[in-house]
This record gives structure tokens, C-alpha cells and sequence, in this order.
């Protein structure tokens, strides 16, 4: 059997933009002609500026959004215009805001419990019962939480309902969309332990959504940078951290603070100038182009396409 569980092929997704003043059709390239595959049992991460693209990816794996173009593939099996309802079981996914993701008037145990429902799993109540508790324990949660509500609980504890949600049909990939941007730091360590945890006992498969690169390098095995929609960077991620190449993902790491550097030492921090262009209106070949310190005159006329820098290491770009 394949080790691939999640397959990507050039994938878009393009929005149509509405208005009365537009003298003709214009749509968002929210994600335009992306690829990668997940590995069962492993995390896939993808980092990148907000708007590149990154939670739209997860929606349209999911086909909460239906595919513009290119394909997903399942286990082996092309997805991309199949009926989704046996593979929502098999596939689910935690959202970033433990605040409005939950619904406030139900209790904690019928959060849990709607999947179970809604897939006719349980054959009695008590086994209805049996398995959300089953879940919550799961995320360290007790009975005692069952009939409460989300209001009273903590932004962490949310999190963890959002995840027993995600787990209650016992699926084999999860797509977490930066599950902790919205908690403090110190809730974040337990949480993203929690799903490591989860993962390695159940043998889940993740798609990790994050703009915390500290984060991402903690719980992912493979990383793919995006920018305004496309993939530039993609590979190990020891290897891309430690030798990051395409000029994107080289200033991309040093924004990111590192422990015991000084307020002073500015030499690895790399400033880009200008801003993201409009994802309506790219420039032509590389979108990087436009903010890109190393940009020549063969960088506007071709996109770049994904080359092997090392094994397992591929970034897109004319200079490498």
C-alpha cells in the first residue's frame, strides 16, 4: 500500500470578485497551481505571510471550497469531484478560533457528540456516551465538562473540545489551521504537545497550518513556504531550516526572533521592500519579483518552477 495518504497536484483556487464597477470578470488567486503529498503518520506544515493562501489550501483538501483546477487525491483515489460524504469520516479538521468555532448554546457533550450523530455511529445513548467521553479523555478532558458550556471554559480547554470534536469519528488526517495562534504561549506548549501526543497513538496524519515558524519546526517533518498563492520553498525540515534558499523563505526566517540573539544584532535580518501585490492582479512570471532584492530580467518573463536543491529539497526560483 502507498505511504501517501494526501496527494496535491497543482492545485487552484480562484475567487470570483464581485462588484458593480468591474467592466470585467476578476477573481482572486487565493491559491494558484500548488503541489505536495502528506505521508500517513507524518505533518505536513505550511508557513507563509496571511492572505498567501495557507487556510484555503486545508478548505479546499476538505472541499469545503470546490477546486478551481489541478487535483486531490485520497489514499490513492482522485477526490476531486467525488462524492465527499464516505470521507468526511476519514477527514477532519480544527479551526483557528476556539471562540467561534464552538457553538455557544450547546454543551460541551453535544459539540462532541453531533459528528456521532449526524454519521450514525452509536446504537444506543450510552454508547453515544461512552464514546464522548472516550474523546474528551482523549484531549484531557473529564465527565464533569460534559454539560458545561464553552463559555466556561478557557481558551486552551476550547481548543481541546475543538480537537475531541475532530477525533470523535476517528479519522486518520486532520487539518489543523494554526490551532494556537489565538492562545497565550503558555497554553500553545500543551496544546501542540496534546496533538503530538495524539498522533503518535493513533497514528494521525496532519496538515499543520501556522505563520510561527518555532512552532511549525517543533511539530512538523516536512515544511512548504508559500507566497501569494503559489509554493516556493518545500522539504525536510531540519534540512530547510538549517539552508533555506529561495529569497522568500530566507526573509521569512529572519523576521523570526532567535533565543539568546541581541536587540542589536540586526546583520541576519533582511528587510523586504514594497508590498504583497494584489493576488487579482500578480506580476507576471515570479510574483516574488516585485520585493525581490536578487530579481533579473528573465524573472518577469517565466514563473519558476520547482527544482531539487538537495534530496527531499526543492525551492522555485530562476537563480538556484
Amino acid at each position: 500500500m502507498s505511504k501517501t495518504l494526501v496527494r496535491v497536484k497543482d492545485l487552484k483556487q480562484h475567487f470570483r470578485v464581485q462588484g458593480k464597477f468591474l467592466s470585467a470578470p476578476a477573481y482572486v488567486k487565493a491559491v494558484d497551481g500548488c503541489s505536495f503529498h502528506i505521508e500517513k503518520g507524518q505533518t505536513f506544515a505550511l508557513v507563509g505571510e496571511s492572505g498567501c493562501g495557507k487556510s484555503t489550501i486545508g478548505r479546499t483538501i476538505l472541499r469545503l471550497y470546490e477546486p478551481t483546477g489541478g487535483s486531490i487525491e485520497y489514499d490513492g483515489l482522485d477526490i476531486t469531484k467525488a462524492d465527499m460524504k464516505p470521507y468526511r469520516r476519514r477527514m477532519q479538521i480544527v479551526f483557528q478560533d476556539p471562540y467561534s468555532s464552538l457553538n455557544p448554546r450547546m454543551t460541551v457533550g453535544d459539540i462532541v457528540g453531533e459528528p456521532l450523530d449526524i454519521n450514525k455511529v452509536c446504537k444506543s445513548s450510552s454508547e453515544r456516551r461512552e464514546l464522548i467521553i472516550d474523546r474528551l479523555n482523549l484531549v484531557g478532558l473529564n465527565t464533569e465538562h460534559m454539560n458545561r458550556y464553552p463559555h466556561e471554559f478557557s481558551g486552551g480547554q476550547r481548543q481541546r473540545i475543538s480537537i475531541a470534536r475532530a477525533l470523535a469519528l476517528n479519522p486518520e488526517f486532520i487539518i489543523c489551521d494554526e490551532p494556537v495562534s489565538a492562545l497565550d504561549v503558555s497554553i500553545q506548549a500543551q496544546v501542540i504537545n496534546k496533538l503530538i501526543e495524539l498522533q503518535e497513538s493513533l497514528g494521525l496524519s496532519y496538515l499543520f497550518i501556522s505563520h510561527d515558524l518555532a512552532v511549525v519546526r517543533y511539530i512538523s517533518k516536512y515544511v512548504g513556504v508559500m507566497y501569494l498563492g503559489k509554493m516556493v520553498e518545500m522539504g525536510d525540515t531540519d534540512a530547510l531550516f538549517k539552508n533555506p534558499v529561495h529569497p522568500y523563505t530566507q526573509a521569512l526566517f529572519s523576521a523570526a526572533p532567535e533565543p539568546g540573539l541581541r536587540a542589536d544584532k540586526t546583520e541576519k535580518r533582511i528587510i523586504l521592500e514594497g508590498d504583497v501585490p494584489s493576488p487579482i492582479d500578480p506580476p507576471s512570471g515570479c510574483y516574488f519579483r516585485t520585493r525581490c532584492r536578487y530579481a533579473k530580467p528573465e524573472c518577469s518573463q517565466s514563473a519558476p518552477e520547482m527544482r531539487e536543491v538537495e534530496t527531499g529539497h526543492y525551492a522555485a526560483c530562476h537563480l538556484i
